[in-house]
């Protein structure tokens, strides 16, 4: 009996690395942009799991544009595991016939035609996952065979820096390089000298500098000259009712108007109510412009990111004592580290969704655009790991456990899990739905669940401009129902609603509106605001942030 053979994974590496090293316009690790796509068709073979990096910001476009262009006799049913689809080019892949299978984890922009996709039976979805979760896997079972990164610059030995907009590339680089797997990385230059190393040449099989910077989305930057006065009703509704009621320190914002509006109401509305250093001390955050009048005031101490913010460079490096920052000033973002953050270190999650049902659970995977889910169900999950305590963690909890017996009442902390959203959404969509597309979605896709981004049962509030439901104080089910149904307004959900009873949740604290927390709706006007244009965010940063292009109107 033959022994068995334990390097067959270094064996197919250097298969595949010999290969390559034959083409022209590859020298060592240095490949010639006009060699790429060559250099994709020797190194990958049929059924490869591909980690191609989109994430929410920085795009590796150019090794996406090469990897289209490969033969698809050559090199087909590819499964491509990745964060998120941003470019026409991720979807492209399954239309050309070179990839079969994906696992992701958001989809934003092109959510539409993945929904077109799906329904038409040309993917093969493996699982929408959460960014944590996806990360996981690459050290478990979805392990890339090739990876193909971004990064700022290189050096001559091939180590990366990857400057602001790290992201990603730490746990796609680690998982593929150590389990003998190809590293390929498009770089913006190649220097003398790097910042920093952020990547070692040993870890990296290929770079190629692209003709073009690689893209970069500004996806968390949100003019003040949008927000609304009902988002600046709910943004106080959230700041007195939710924030300075649980005293959060630590906390996470989704991305969206809602939370710019909360973010430029700390220095004014939260001063007025007294709240300077007893919340919003501590965040698991991307720069946020919006954020820049509560730094300046005092109110931040702390922000770790995910990614960066394309403009906020000087910024940030001018506030080394807030941000996370190398020698050279510039930001160290990493997401995997991040999420983990957001799932236990944070007390709070505020984000938004397409469809709430009366379970509370909610998606944004909806008939028309699947667009994923991102970090929320990390961010807006109770982390039933957690063993450290905070006021707020602890209140919550208690909320959660009063008059509750057994496992049920064994006394620990939960997790404040906020959904803000207007009753209606664009085009007049209800938000409230007596039942998620999800549940469709799942029969078309033949999913094993249906994709529900955050459930019900981690959600501890629900805030629509018609006051806040408090989850935590409902003993059953139907009180429940009642609850959501009581803040969803005039949609069909809301108007179904048992007026007795929702009244009676009232009196016990369980709905609150507006009055209730004694703010008056006429006093919720954009003059509240610490901005109320881009123009005053770069003044608040001392002309520190520079916005991009298509922000500027001045």
């Amino acid at each position: 009996m033959n022994a068995p053979a334990w390097n067959q994974r270094d064996r197919q590496r250097r298969e595949r690395l010999s290969r390559a090293a034959a083409l022209a316009g590859v020298q060592g690790r240095r490949v010639a942009a006009d060699a790429i796509v060559p250099l994709l068709e020797c190194v990958l073979e049929p059924g490869d799991r591909v980690c191609l990096e989109g994430n929410n910001q920085k795009q590796a476009d150019f090794l996406a544009k090469a990897l289209v262009q490969v033969d698809p006799q050559r090199v087909h049913h590819l499964h491509m595991v990745q964060s998120v689809l941003a470019l026409p080019e991720h979807l492209d892949l399954f239309e050309n016939g070179i990839a079969a299978r994906l696992d992701f984890s958001f989809s934003g922009p092109q959510g539409a035609r993945l929904a077109r996709l799906v329904a038409a039976g040309g993917i093969e979805i493996g699982a929408i996952h959460t960014y944590l979760e996806l990360f996981a896997r690459y050290f478990v079972d979805l392990t890339p065979k090739v990876a193909l990164v971004a990064a700022h610059a290189a050096d001559a030995q091939g180590n990366l820096y990857t400057g602001p907009n790290t992201e990603d590339t730490p746990a796609i680089v680690e998982a593929t390089a150590f389990s003998g797997g190809i590293v390929i990385a498009q770089v913006n230059e190649i220097v003398d000298s790097l910042p920093r190393v952020d990547v070692p040449a040993g870890w990296v099989s290929f770079v190629v500098k692209a003709p073009s910077p690689n893209f970069i989305e500004p996806l968390f930057t949100r003019d003040p000259a949008q927000i609304s006065e009902i988002q600046v009703l709910m943004a106080m509704m959230a700041i007195k009712g939710i924030y300075g009621e649980y005293g959060v320190q630590r906390l996470n914002h989704g991305i969206g108007f809602d939370t710019a509006a909360i973010e430029l109401l700390l220095p004014t509305y939260g001063e007025s109510l007294g709240l300077k250093g007893k919340i919003g001390r501590h965040w698991a955050l991307n720069p946020h412009p919006a954020l820049i009048p509560a730094i300046e005031a005092g109110w931040v101490d702390s922000v770790h990111s995910f990614g960066s913010e394309l403009g906020m460079e000087d910024y940030i490096r001018a506030r080394s004592d807030v941000f996370f920052t190398g020698p050279d000033g510039s930001l160290r973002s990493n997401r995997a580290f991040c999420q983990a953050a957001g799932h236990y270190a944070c007390d709070m999650f505020i984000g938004s969704t397409l469809q709430i049902d009366l379970d509370g659970n909610s998606s944004t995977a909806t008939l028309g655009r699947i667009a994923g889910f991102g970090g929320a169900p990390n961010m807006g999950a109770d982390a039933r790991g957690r063993r450290h305590a905070s006021p707020a963690w602890l209140k919550a909890g208690a909320e959660a456990r009063a008059g509750r017996c057994g496992a049920a009442g064994t006394p620990r902390g939960q997790k404040l899990v906020v959904q803000m959203v207007e009753t209606f959404r664009e085009h007049m969509q209800p938000a409230f739905v007596e039942r998620l597309d999800a549940w469709t979605l799942q029969e078309q896709a033949g999913m094993a669940l249906p994709p529900i981004m955050i459930y019900g049962e981690d959600v501890s509030h629900i805030l629509t401009e018609e006051g806040i439901a408090n989850l935590l104080l409902c003993r059953s089910d139907a009180e429940r129902e009642q609850a959501i149904r009581g803040v969803a307004g005039y949609t069909a959900v809301g108007l179904a609603r048992d007026a007795r009873m929702v009244e009676n949740l009232r009196d016990r604290g369980v709905i609150r509106r507006p009055a209730d927390l004694g703010i008056d709706p006429r006093d919720a006007t954009r003059n509240l605001l610490a901005a109320r244009s881009m123009r005053d965010l770069v003044r608040a940063s001392g002309g520190l942030y520079c916005p991009p292009k298509r922000f500027r109107n001045w």
